[in-house]
């Protein structure tokens, strides 16, 4: 437990490191190897290396296929899987049968994922879960107006289904919690399906082979990877390999070559970019060569469509789509990653300026994950100054601190880079009064680390979709000068409440009337 402690804290010194400080250190850190880095090969264990697959990984630029080469080889059962007594009737290498899902079926929307997808533990059952999941689909039609309903009915069905022995037993104990009826056991094994399902639909789009609509309410493959996607389905066999032979089955899965890709073919990648990107390329050409070009075709068409987002949202022709993700968000499959990225597309259609995401954005110019730590969510140039946006879906007293790292340690890392004058946006649904009174604070305070005194303004997201909608409705558009005179007012307002002993309170109660009226401001 102390090792594994230990890890956890070096582990969270790096800026890579994301998630809210652990309760469970030992635990944190043992999860952080024992499950996805062990489950697809990247590191072995008992005595904790990193295996071929996990140095390449860490060592090449192409991740995302040898995450996707990793994930088709991931089964159960397995050596590291193999099925206890009692266990479901498992045979299946989940992520290649979610793929033909997907593939066969066209999209696959969040709720079928969720209800139907995580049912899917033996490949032989493979069309019953088509049918049902077109059953579904046909009821759907006839429930206009009542789908949550329909939802609901058809979620608990299947789990009373799937756990049938259990409820007839009345065994309705779960590891993590006392369950006493069969709604609350279902209703715990439902979100436990849930939860799956998010985990799933994570990894399948950080193969870039998946794109979702504009709330993650569907996944479908991304026009240019189905050659790629149908290549792999036909060709890797559905059944589990070497269940019992464990060193067998390490030296498949720390393979780095195993599954061959489609990227692995020099005719398969000649084709594609002849027939994709109308690019004539030599066949004699090396294996890497071809897929640098590829990629970098790939990469071209992906910066296309975010400009052409860009000029879209510039042009205010996506306010309307803006406003729907920001009611509806709550309802996607990572509502933290929609709410960035939809601050930035408000952000961009705000004003003049560079508005640049710390996002990871999939082929389509779609978010894949969110800004990592140590680092703003967005960065706005407006020239002779810039602004970071940073959004927070916590509502806690620590709601500052994002990952852990406090926001004006981001404006000092961004001052420091920059050498321009940094200001900040804080947005969350709602604002902590303790997030008040410590960017009150910072007005008047001057922290060296902070790159002397910070400029915040925390707002709700209900005022920033105020500030939205008026520039939208405003008969000239905003400038940076608009934005400036936010901060310069808000700091005029920190200091008129310092002079007179009034609290933050007051301070804060200014700023967003101000903030509300930000285009009457002079």
């Amino acid at each position: 437990p102390q090792t594994q402690s230990k890890f956890y804290h070096l582990l969270r010194e790096h800026d890579f490191f994301e998630g809210e400080e652990a309760k469970d250190t030992a635990f944190a850190g043992r999860d952080r190897i024992n499950r996805i880095p062990k489950q697809l090969g990247f590191v072995k264990l008992p005595i904790i290396g990193l295996t071929p697959v996990g140095v390449e990984f860490i060592q090449s630029n192409n991740k995302e296929e040898i995450l996707l080469r990793q994930m088709l080889k991931f089964q159960i059962p397995s050596p590291y899987h193999p099925l206890g007594k009692g266990a479901a009737d498992f045979c299946i290498k989940p992520y290649l049968e979610l793929f033909r899902l997907i593939r066969e079926l066209d999209y696959l929307a969040y709720d079928e994922m969720h209800i139907f997808g995580m049912q899917m533990v033996n490949y032989h059952h493979y069309d019953d879960i088509v049918q049902k999941i077109k059953d579904f689909r046909e009821a759907k039609k006839q429930h206009q107006g009542k789908y949550k309903l329909l939802k609901e009915q058809v979620f608990f069905r299947e789990a009373a289904l799937i756990y049938a022995d259990e409820i007839i037993k009345s065994n309705f104990h779960t590891r993590e919690s006392k369950t006493e009826t069969a709604k609350e056991f279902l209703k715990k094994k439902i979100r436990n399906m849930r939860d799956y399902a998010d985990a799933a639909i994570r990894n399948l789009r950080s193969t870039g082979l998946v794109k979702v609509t504009a709330l993650g309410k569907t996944l479908s493959i991304i026009p240019e990877r189905i050659v790629d996607v149908d290549f792999f389905l036909s060709t890797i066999e559905r059944e589990p390999c070497f269940v019992n032979e464990q060193d067998k089955y390490e030296n498949y899965l720390w393979s780095t070559t195993k599954p061959r890709l489609l990227t692995d073919d020099v005719d398969g990648i000649v084709n594609k970019l002849r027939s994709e990107y109308g690019i004539n390329v030599d066949a004699s050409m090396s294996l890497n060569v071809l897929k640098d070009t590829l990629n970098s075709e790939i990469e071209k068409t992906k910066q296309m469509r975010i400009e052409e987002q860009v000029q879209k949202l510039k042009d205010y022709e996506l306010y309307d789509d803006i406003e729907h993700v920001f009611d509806t968000m709550e309802d996607s499959y990572e509502p933290s990653l929609f709410f960035e990225w939809n601050t930035w597309r408000a952000m961009t259609m705000l004003d003049g300026g560079k508005i640049k995401a710390n996002l990871k954005f999939d082929d389509m110019g779609m978010p894949m994950n969110t800004a990592m730590g140590k680092m703003a969510d967005i960065e706005c140039d407006y020239g002779d100054f810039d602004i970071i946006v940073e959004v927070s879906r916590s509502s806690g007293a620590l709601q500052f601190k994002m990952e852990g790292e406090p926001v004006p340690r981001h404006i000092g890392i961004h001052k420091e880079k920059t050498k321009k004058p940094t200001y900040c946006f804080f947005i969350a649904p709602t604002i902590n009064p303790a997030t008040v009174a410590h960017f009150y604070s910072l007005y008047i305070s001057n922290v060296e680390l902070y790159g002397g005194k910070c400029r915040i303004i925390p707002m709700t997201l209900s005022t920033f979709r105020k500030m939205l909608n008026d520039a939208v409705n405003a008969e000239t558009r905003p400038t940076p000068d608009d934005i400036k005179t936010l901060f310069d007012e808000s700091n005029k307002y920190a200091r008129e409440c310092f002079i007179n002993d009034s609290t933050e309170v007051e301070w804060y109660t200014k700023v967003t009337s101000m903030v509300n009226n930000w285009l009457s401001v002079s």
